[in-house]
């Protein structure tokens, strides 16, 4: 009998798809405008074609924090910290356990440098089983990689606590100023992160000693010469000077740092919003890579791994504009919310928060289309809007763990595929569900 095999299509494929769903379910749910003059199909996809452009600036954000933290991630310092940590990662159990374990780390300081940390950690692992002539689970080791991706919110990268805590969002009149201090770093998101730090890495070492193991066949990977200024004479020499490089680098982490420095104690830390994120991951990566070639050179492969935001992100900002203009994440949140309380409002924000992801995985341009109805829902309820806050970005970085758009710079380093690692991928979702209702429920 012919074995019947179930494959996943292409990430793009599946914005494709689920840009016709969105479509198909604005239809059904929303009504066309009174003063539209267009059948309710064409005003659907007009805002399709509105949407398509709006998240270009969040877009080049985006893009940004993956490709400066692989980047960062290509530095000597990180190459030197992986090798060290792969020697510990003989059976497959453990280097689930530590790939994961530091993907988290990561995810808590930056989410583009998680990815590809966990990536690159995940690969080393493999290419060192290969020469050692060890069997492993590469897709576990793969998803551990990935796990991050379900944690990075609760970090100094979250989108929506970033987005609030800064002067200018589109929320300001409604819910004011809210600092990191009252979301990231507030005892709820503390004390979730720490669970996630402790029983994620365990649950991979529990799945670890239970899953088959196969030989590694991986392409060894060759060391990547500079070569973007192969012939330097003159003031050309600026490009290979350590001085100049990493002088500069300094200069960017001192501005950054020296922000936080003067800032007064009672404003907070509302300043660090994505920009800033990015220019410290500027600095950093220039200074750790020492010179402006070798960074030249780390940017030139890490921006390969960008290729998925620059053109997924214009079909999922379309698909936010669907979700925008027609109310159809109206629809969806306002039925989460109908069916609530002030016990169980941060629990429905976070499950409408997973369900919205699917179709459009961008933390930022969720709270866009989300915000203004769970904020107001929680205002209504007596309920924390900072609670409420971290109940949607926990729920947009929980189906992450479904939805294979963020994975696609783990599956090009990893030679992986979608269908590979979510199984494993799967199952953390569950366990992370359990923690993020508790956690949510208890505080």
């Amino acid at each position: 009998m012919k074995r019947i095999t179930f494959g996943i299509p292409s990430p793009f494929s599946i914005a494709l798809l689920l840009t016709i769903i969105t479509i198909l379910l604005a239809i059904v749910l929303t009504q066309r405008p009174e003063n539209s003059g267009s059948a309710h199909v064409l005003t659907i996809l007009d805002y399709w074609q509105m949407g398509f452009w709006e998240l270009l600036s969040f877009t080049m954000q985006m893009a940004l924090i993956l490709v400066l933290g692989h980047a960062l991630a290509l530095s000597p310092l990180f190459e030197q910290l992986t090798t060290m940590l792969t020697r510990y990662c003989n059976t497959t159990s453990k280097a689930a356990m530590l790939v994961s374990l530091f993907a988290i780390l990561m995810s808590f300081l930056n989410w583009g440098l998680s990815l590809v940390f966990g990536a690159i950690f995940a690969r080393k692992v493999a290419e060192a089983a290969q020469r050692e002539g060890r069997q492993l689970n590469y897709p576990l080791i793969g998803a551990a990689g990935y796990v991050g991706m379900m944690c990075w919110h609760g970090g100094f990268s979250g989108s929506a606590p970033l987005t609030v805590s800064g002067t200018d969002h589109f929320l300001h009149a409604q819910i004011g100023q809210i600092p990191i201090s009252e979301t990231i770093l507030s005892p709820l998101n503390l004390v979730t992160s720490l669970t996630l730090l402790v029983i994620i890495p365990s649950a991979f070492y529990f799945i670890g000693r239970r899953v088959n193991e196969q030989p590694i066949s991986l392409p060894i990977a060759t060391k990547h010469e500079a070569n973007l200024f192969r012939q330097l004479s003159g003031i050309e020499r600026l490009d290979s000077s350590k001085l100049f490089g990493a002088g500069f680098g300094l200069l960017i982490c001192f501005l950054a740092i020296r922000k936080i420095l003067i800032t007064p104690a009672d404003a907070g830390l509302g300043f660090i919003d994505l920009n800033y994120i990015n220019f410290f991951l500027f600095g950093l990566a220039l200074l750790f890579h020492g010179s402006v070639i070798e960074f030249m050179n780390a940017l030139g492969k890490a921006i390969q791994g960008a290729l998925g935001i620059i053109i997924q992100f214009p079909l999922y900002a379309g698909i936010m504009g669907i979700m925008n203009y027609s109310g159809l994440g109206a629809v969806i949140s306002q039925g989460f919310i109908d069916i609530s309380t002030a016990t169980t409002l941060p629990i429905f924000t976070m499950l409408s928060g997973g369900l919205v992801n699917i179709f459009v995985p961008s933390g930022g341009g969720q709270w866009a289309v989300q915000g203004p109805i769970v904020t107001e829902a929680a205002q209504y309820l007596s309920v924390s809007t900072p609670k409420i806050v971290m109940a949607l970005a926990y729920g947009d970085q929980l189906t992450n763990m479904l939805q294979p758009f963020w994975a696609l710079p783990l599956l090009g380093i990893t030679k992986l595929k979608a269908k590979d690692i979510l199984p494993y991928s799967a199952i953390m979702l569950l366990v992370g569900l359990l923690i993020f209702s508790l956690t949510l429920m208890i505080f």
